[in-house]
């Protein structure tokens, strides 16, 4: 179902006036900044959840990955007074962030464009009330709850107080540049094969066998199948460390977050790839030769 742009426009005005509702509801002054993310969270995965109802569309979420993780971010530099870690922990999620939405803008993503694993999914979960109980507990509530998860680290900078940033946060953030570029390539390098493939982009002639295979080998894609996945969890990995470089220990409740999206990564691969492999025949043999998200360096290919 292709969405009409009054429908995303109302989405997102709904989930800016929960937010605004939210923080006037619970303030951080007086339940602490985490309760006052926990209650936008609450907020906008039911809206994300009333409009899937609605609409038929179950992106909604989808729309909100690299929006809210940013608002948080923002709103625990506010809380710790914009020291200098928290804040310059917020800067790289905004940039994690305007990367990712340019990226999800380019494929239609708030044009009404759904990801097309949820139709797939759907079918295999056709009883109409499971998939409503599915839709509630994963797509909208459980997907916004790692939006907490994730940007833990941060809730960890706000309780800093220190005017200084420190060597180990420093080394964390380059992770997270580093990570970040390794995603923007990975992004950039798909979405050119794909455009190309498809007949939107020019063709390149050492590239044939490889429009002809259907997917991506070259590149970045030569050395892990999935290298946006690497790029992603390394850079919330790197934001966990950024978290933990003003605490005492390197091991914090705070993992919680990287774990959690680790474990959602891995998911996402095996179910993806169950998918691609049905679609393209010499797709196993790729899978043969290179790691699913981890490098695999190898001097010579057989696909």
């Amino acid at each position: 179902m292709r969405l009409s742009g009054k429908t995303i426009i109302f989405f997102f005005i709904m989930i800016i006036t929960a937010f605004i509702l939210s923080i006037y509801t619970v303030p951080y002054e007086t339940y602490g900044i985490l309760l006052t993310v926990i209650a936008v969270t609450a907020s906008t995965a039911l809206i994300s959840f009333i409009f899937s109802v609605i609409t038929g569309d179950y992106s909604w979420t989808d729309r909100l990955w690299s929006i809210s993780p940013i608002a948080y971010a923002w709103m625990y530099a506010y809380a710790g007074s914009f020291n200098p870690t928290v804040t310059l922990a917020a800067v790289l999620v905004t940039l994690w962030g305007a990367r990712l939405t340019f990226n999800f803008a380019r494929r239609d993503g708030y044009s009404g464009n759904e990801d097309y694993r949820w139709k797939i999914l759907h079918q295999k979960i056709f009883h109409p009330v499971a998939w409503i109980a599915f839709d509630l507990l994963f797509i909208a509530f459980y997907q916004q709850f790692l939006f907490i998860c994730f940007t833990l680290p941060l809730y960890v900078l706000s309780q800093n107080r220190s005017d200084m940033i420190n060597l180990p946060a420093l080394i964390a953030a380059a992770f997270v540049l580093l990570f970040l570029t390794i995603e923007t390539i990975a992004d950039q390098q798909q979405y050119d094969f794909q455009m190309a493939k498809y007949g939107l982009l020019p063709r390149k002639d050492n590239m044939k066998d490889e429009y002809e295979r259907g997917f991506r080998t070259s590149g970045l894609f030569s050395l892990s199948r999935h290298p946006n996945y690497l790029g992603e969890l390394g850079v919330w990995w790197s934001i966990y460390f950024l978290g933990v470089s003003v605490t005492e220990s390197f091991l914090h409740w705070s993992i919680i977050g990287p774990v959690m999206l680790t474990l959602l990564f891995i998911g996402s691969t095996v179910f993806t790839e169950n998918i691609t492999r049905k679609k393209y025949p010499e797709y196993d043999r790729y899978r043969e030769q290179v790691w699913p998200i981890l490098p695999k360096f190898r001097s010579e290919r057989d696909y």
